[in-house]
């Protein structure tokens, strides 16, 4: 085996001017080459061996629910779409490639294949903002075989993460309430300046009022939302005089803006607040806490500023804003940021099901997937969800008086082009407020939750057995 010391890599000592890439952008132009290596050798090992046009089916979905989920909010579809439509290979992508030296001994002909490359396939998912289970196929690719796999890295990316923050927001606002205002802060806590994008598009299409990234709220068509920082104060007041001429001086340019109090003293800074507003010299829109025991400091507030809007903030998720309900916090809205953009990742997999009309299987110990192209049925009763079923795409709707029963899984691209309408953030939210409305409250419930047991179809089950059988043979 070749030790990693000794592999040549070529690429550090090439001519190519790739000095546009120093700032890591991902650009649209190079969509194509944000995959795992792996990827592009399998898809020229394909090639080689005759294998690359064959028809193959992957399904992307999660073996299980991270732990104390009870459903995933499915998000992220959007942007896998966008891609696919752009994706291709440049020269120069084909010459970077070629300068590893890794490609040595492929084909020949997998150069023309990525020089003509477009993605040519169709794609079957299930709707932004629906509510999904263990393995249950969130999408589904149907296309040849190298581009099925080359575009596993970028889907899985994507579709993992807007998955989980989407999920996060759906829950937060579950437990918030339909009237309580929850800003997304998540920013300068996701792991990258996309991923802070992403999970402010996430976040507000699963149901929360806004976002304070003004980049994501203005390419989304929405208005971003914030209030200040203890850095204001602290400078106005050191060089204005006191932390009320801060306030002052703050509310003057935004006086629709919350004031942030707990800099230094914020039941004192209430009470300051307070005679302002009494005397008709203020009218406060709201103020934010950040910090301390915000049960007993949000009763001291509300005593002191009446019916003024209280926000909180500072290390929030559902399960604290639970408990600061549970215990009569006086607090109307909150901002959630580091706990809603990272956490417990959504851990799907994208893996072969069908190849050439041939249903495949794995069966690894704790890593088993069931074969052949999938559907997911969903019965409901009185817009509840009553049952769930794994069958085969082959297989039809149940059609019985007053049971209804619906496929998730729609065909959202042909051959590589869209064919339904964008969805909009409203729409979206609409459908992930309805989904988890339509739960019961033990798959809802923050701790242990009973997630949905999804039934497997017979029609499944027996080619199950029959592709391991064969697979045995």
């Amino acid at each position: 085996m070749t030790s990693f010391s000794k592999i040549d890599y070529r690429y550090e000592n090439s001519q190519l001017d790739l000095s546009r890439h120093s700032d890591l952008t991902i650009l649209p132009a190079d969509y194509a080459m944000f995959t795992d290596l792996y990827q592009l050798t399998m898809a020229a090992c394909y090639t080689g061996e005759g294998l690359e046009d064959k028809t193959a089916s992957f399904e992307l979905f999660v073996r299980r629910l991270p732990h104390d989920f009870g459903y995933l909010i499915a998000m992220g579809l959007a942007q896998a779409l966008d891609y696919l439509q752009k994706f291709h290979f440049s020269q120069d992508h084909i010459q970077a490639l070629k300068a590893t030296g890794i490609f040595d001994h492929a084909p020949e002909s997998f150069w023309g294949l990525l020089a003509d490359a477009r993605f040519s396939g169709d794609v079957w998912a299930v709707a932004e903002g629906t509510a999904v289970f263990a393995n249950e196929p969130l999408l589904r690719v149907e296309a040849p075989l190298w581009q099925a796999q080359l575009v596993e890295t970028y889907l899985l990316n994507t579709l993992n993460y807007q998955t989980l923050i989407a999920t996060r927001a759906a829950r937060l606002r579950d437990i918030a309430g339909k009237e309580a205002i929850i800003l997304e802060f998540g920013s300068r806590r996701a792991f990258s300046p996309q991923a802070s994008l992403w999970a402010a598009r996430a976040a507000l299409a699963s149901g929360l009022n806004a976002t304070s990234n003004v980049l994501a709220a203005l390419q989304l068509g929405e208005k971003p939302s914030g209030t200040m920082a203890h850095a204001l104060v602290m400078a106005l007041t050191a060089t204005e005089g006191t932390e009320e001429e801060a306030f002052t001086a703050f509310h003057r340019y935004f006086p629709g803006a919350p004031l942030l109090i707990d800099t230094y003293d914020t039941v004192a800074a209430a009470h300051k607040l307070s005679e302002k507003v009494k005397a008709g010299e203020m009218h406060l829109a709201g103020v934010r806490l950040d910090s301390g025991e915000l049960v007993s400091l949000s009763k001291k507030v509300r005593s002191l500023l009446g019916d003024v809007s209280i926000f909180a903030s500072g290390d929030l998720d559902e399960w604290e804003i639970q408990r600061l309900i549970s215990e009569g916090a006086e607090i109307d809205g909150y901002g959630v940021g580091t706990r809603l953009v990272t956490g417990t990742p959504v851990n799907g997999v994208y893996k072969l099901v069908d190849i050439d009309g041939i249903p495949v299987m794995k069966e690894s110990e704790g890593k088993f997937t069931y074969p052949g192209r999938k559907q997911i049925f969903r019965t409901f009763t009185g817009g509840k969800v009553k049952a769930e079923r794994l069958g085969l795409m082959t297989e039809k709707v149940i059609e019985s008086q007053g049971i209804e029963e619906k496929a998730l899984l729609q065909l959202v691209m042909k051959q590589g082009k869209t064919v339904q309408a964008p969805e909009s953030l409203a729409q979206i939210r609409q459908r992930t407020a309805a989904s988890v409305t339509s739960l019961s409250p033990e798959t809802r419930q923050l701790n242990k939750p009973i997630s949905m047991t999804v039934e497997i179809s017979s029609e499944l089950e027996k080619l199950t057995k029959a592709t391991r059988k064969k697979a045995s043979c």
